[in-house]
């Protein structure tokens, strides 16, 4: 595949993967699916905005550049065949590591949140009941907390996915990564023969 079709097929995953970051974060603001009625009884790595910023804002750049690689003209860089090509596949490495960074802190985020479990209501105060994520190979100890409801299943899943994705979503920024020294080295196979030694097509 052309390193152009490459990326934009990279960018074209990555879109639905910030947009479902961006929901999940926005979801864990509703532990159990309810609101709650004190911004302090929310998750803190919830507060850290991962899905949001790391995994949702900070990855569309990258995504909307890789998407419009396969679009840049190939003979634009002073008539010199091919040189608009490679610039534009040497700025998507920057901005891979842009997305590499993004996801990187919302994976961190996750799997802090994971560890440390959701924040909720054990007897009369709120707490972080579990230490060390003890709650994930011991399902009694969701017993612990008593409110708001199903609000263990809720933090596992919402930020188990947002691992996951943010997971994905560096893996699909460092492969472009190596595209894009590819394409910088090598071109992009669109641009051979497609223009004449003038630069014109």
């Amino acid at each position: 595949m052309c390193t152009g079709g490459c990326a934009k097929c990279l960018g074209s995953t990555l879109i639905p993967l910030a947009v479902l970051c961006t929901l999940a974060n926005i979801l864990l603001f509703f532990p159990g699916g309810k609101v709650v009625e004190d911004r302090t009884y929310i998750t803190d790595e919830v507060w850290c905005f991962g899905g949001i910023l790391g995994s949702g804002v900070l990855m569309i750049f990258p995504a909307l550049v890789f998407l419009g690689l396969q679009n840049n003209d190939c003979c634009g860089c002073c008539g010199n065949r091919s040189c608009g090509k490679r610039f534009a596949m040497f700025s998507s490495i920057i901005f891979a590591a842009i997305g590499v960074l993004g996801a990187g802190y919302c994976f961190i985020l996750s799997a802090v949140a994971l560890n440390k479990g959701p924040k909720c209501k054990t007897g009369e105060n709120w707490s972080y009941p579990f230490k060390a994520g003890d709650y994930l190979a011991d399902h009694t100890l969701w017993e612990r907390c008593t409110s708001p409801d199903n609000i263990v299943p809720w933090h596992l899943t919402l930020f188990s996915l947002l691992l996951v994705m943010s997971g994905i979503q560096a893996v699909l920024c460092g492969i472009q990564a190596v595209n894009g020294l590819f394409g910088t080295i090598c071109g992009d196979c669109r641009c051979c023969g497609c223009c004449g030694g003038d630069g014109t097509v």
